[in-house]
């Protein structure tokens, strides 16, 4: 029986067994057929049939039963307390799941007005597209509300099919942020030049691309850093170039700024103007003259016990989503073959 032995032995109560070891029901097929369909039909889970369950005729009393088998569900009360823990545990998978889709399609949604917001799907910026920051939420949004939509609607539904499609999926992505962690440690040294790229890909289109402006000054400002390695590499972008015509020529922005308010309120947009043309001792007491690399590389170490802390709190939640999927399916087959084989024994 499975994992409930003893339960199984309580649902098969009406079988005992002769002297010669053969089973004999105390109930016989004759006496079944005159008993009530509605005590029939309730016996073993929760029925969605519809008409008079009364009847004490055999026609009466199966048309029901074969209908409802199709539509087959358990319930609580009829499953003791073993019962009750897995009821407990498919609405709390529900439950997390529809949480998570609607924080999916909320992503989604962000990325989708991002792009359209900033024009992306232009033809003079589709170019550019794919080192937008609003593709990577909506990419992320799409995958997470399609993924859990579908054990939402596995287990509310009872669907095996749909469930052992979300038990694949949320495997792979285990499997996946697993390789991909073993990866980022394995390749240290090649991850400081994608991130070297990665940040002079965003000084050239600092003033392109508004995500990428933010997401730039909210790293300088956070970690008091200038550019990827120096506070120079903001040579490369066309407006901070010195020989570029604007009044911005030769300068940084105004979060590499070490006191980018003025009178401590207002943004002072200038504070970083003609601070390539000045010598370090001067321009240390105006702009951070170190990158944001290095910054970067300190924070990390420095903060390596909550990373690795968040990162094996999310895989447990995964892998503990991958039990009480496991459950639920396992529960659902144990149940339905429990029906089958009452409905059998009623023949």
């Amino acid at each position: 029986m499975g994992w409930f032995p003893s339960f199984g032995r309580f649902l098969f109560f009406w079988e005992r067994r002769n002297q010669n070891g053969e089973n004999r029901p105390l109930i016989t097929k004759q006496d079944v057929r005159k008993s009530e369909g509605a005590s029939a039909a309730s016996y073993l889970g929760t029925y969605e049939s519809s008409g008079s369950h009364t009847s004490s005729s055999l026609s009466s009393h199966e048309e029901p039963l074969r209908s409802s088998s199709r539509r087959f569900r358990f319930s609580p009360a009829s499953l003791g307390t073993s019962g009750w823990s897995d009821y407990i545990l498919k609405y709390l998978l529900i439950s997390s799941n529809l949480l998570f889709t609607a924080l999916g399609l909320v992503t989604l949604v962000l990325g989708l007005w991002g792009l359209i917001n900033k024009e992306s799907f232009a033809q003079e910026k589709i170019s550019g597209i794919g080192t937008d920051p609003m593709l990577l939420f909506l990419f992320l949004g799409l995958v997470l509300a399609l993924l859990s939509m579908t054990g939402c609607i596995g287990a509310l539904r009872e669907n095996m099919c749909l469930l052992r499609i979300f038990s694949a999926l949320v495997l792979l992505l285990v499997v996946a942020q697993v390789l991909a962690a073993v990866a980022l440690f394995s390749m240290q040294a090649q991850m400081e030049d994608y991130l070297r790229l990665g940040m002079l890909t965003a000084i050239v289109r600092y003033q392109d691309d508004l995500d990428l402006r933010f997401i730039t000054d909210e790293i300088q400002t956070g970690l008091q850093c200038c550019g990827a390695d120096t506070y120079r590499d903001w040579e490369i972008n066309v407006y901070f170039n010195c020989s570029a015509p604007g009044v911005q020529a030769c300068g940084v922005p105004p979060s590499c700024c070490i006191d980018p308010l003025e009178n401590g309120t207002v943004w002072n947009s200038q504070c970083g103007v003609g601070a390539q043309q000045l010598d370090e001792f001067s321009v240390q007491s105006v702009i951070f003259l170190g990158g944001c690399l290095g910054s970067i590389a300190r924070w990390m170490e420095h903060n390596g016990g909550v990373i690795v802390t968040v990162v094996i709190v999310l895989l447990g939640i995964q892998i503990l989503t991958l039990f009480i999927t496991a459950r639920l399916l396992h529960r659902i087959r144990w149940t339905r073959a429990q029906h089958q084989a009452y409905l059998q024994a009623l023949q």
